[in-house]
């Protein structure tokens, strides 16, 4: 979407901003009545994500270099080792060389946790919380799929027996670009088919829950054998939210962080310290519990019928 240089006026019309304003006061009635407390946590951080796949926004503060969090996840389980109970947050996070039709490097996230709850509990937990803020588009019960189904319906590909030649293969068949630096790179080439051929497949009846991924894409969830206790939530094609019934073994989560620094050491991306903190509260005892964030512009994008996430905010980065 182009933008007139130098606009002043908002982006999203008052009827979008009120649809907004409407759906984050069901979101806090509904945490509210299944007692969750709503908490906030600093913006900033003196840490950098690892993960390869996300670019943190650097700050300088107090002639201390910092980042902008790209989610508030890491505070929040420090609130959870301490003794909090279910919490959530309505947080502003940003990521950096994100800007496009799906994506604004500044966006609202809707990030919570459920004690005693696995990943498939807390995708009931997802879809009873959007139905509440989205009620005429969940009328009918989620559909729910394993990524290894989903990866053979819609790309004909077995995301766990293939190999790299093969899913490269079906990318080049369905006329799909593939950079050079991912040709060998499995979860990379995975990564590729799920948002350009799977993805804007999935949700289009209604929300629909892929889980169980690869273990080598589990992030920060538990893993249970080859696959990774972990889901995505879609809806129109556009992913709105990750869930994982969370790791808390602060070894592995140690282990975790150094491989993805090797990872952006081997892509010439800046290696980030680990957060410390994060591990001390993993180290003291993070309860058990499932946790997830919501992409909220993107739901209220499903909301209005946007093509375009610009539709939804008051000034988008365009704008600013």
């Amino acid at each position: 979407m182009s933008e007139p240089r130098y606009s002043w006026q908002p982006g999203a019309t008052f009827t979008t901003l009120e649809r907004r304003a409407a759906m984050l006061r069901s979101a806090r009635q509904y945490f509210s009545v299944t007692r969750a407390l709503e908490v906030e946590t600093p913006t900033l951080s003196r840490n950098a994500v690892s993960d390869v796949h996300l670019s943190s926004v650097h700050a300088t503060v107090c002639g201390r270099p910092t980042w902008l969090h790209t989610s508030p996840e890491y505070p929040m389980k420090r609130l959870l080792a301490a003794g909090s109970g279910d919490i959530y947050q309505i947080a502003r996070v940003y990521r950096d060389n994100e800007h496009g039709r799906y994506h604004n490097p500044e966006f609202t996230m809707i990030e919570w946790y459920r004690l005693n709850h696995d990943h498939h509990q807390l995708m009931e937990d997802v879809e009873t919380l959007i139905g509440c803020m989205l009620p005429s588009r969940c009328i009918d019960r989620a559909e729910r799929m394993t990524y290894q189904e989903v990866m053979l319906m819609y790309a004909g590909v077995n995301a766990f027996d293939n190999d790299n030649e093969i899913l490269y293969a079906a990318l080049v068949r369905h006329g799909i670009d593939v950079p050079a630096s991912i040709e060998n790179e499995r979860d990379a080439l995975l990564d590729l088919i799920m948002s350009t051929l799977v993805g804007p497949k999935l949700g289009q009846s209604g929300l629909m829950f892929v889980y169980d991924y690869p273990a080598s894409q589990a992030a920060l969830a538990r893993i249970r054998g080859n696959v990774a206790s972990r889901f995505e939530a879609y809806l129109d094609g556009m992913e709105l939210a990750n869930g994982f019934h969370e790791l808390s073994d602060s070894t592995e989560q140690r282990a975790r962080f150094n491989a993805d620094n090797i990872q952006r050491q081997q892509r010439g991306l800046p290696v980030n310290a680990v957060d410390e903190h994060f591990l001390s509260a993993l180290s003291h005892g993070l309860p058990d519990c499932s946790g997830v964030a919501l992409g909220f512009d993107r739901l209220v994008m499903c909301a209005i019928g946007a093509k375009h996430i610009d539709e939804a905010l008051a000034f988008s980065f365009g704008r600013t």
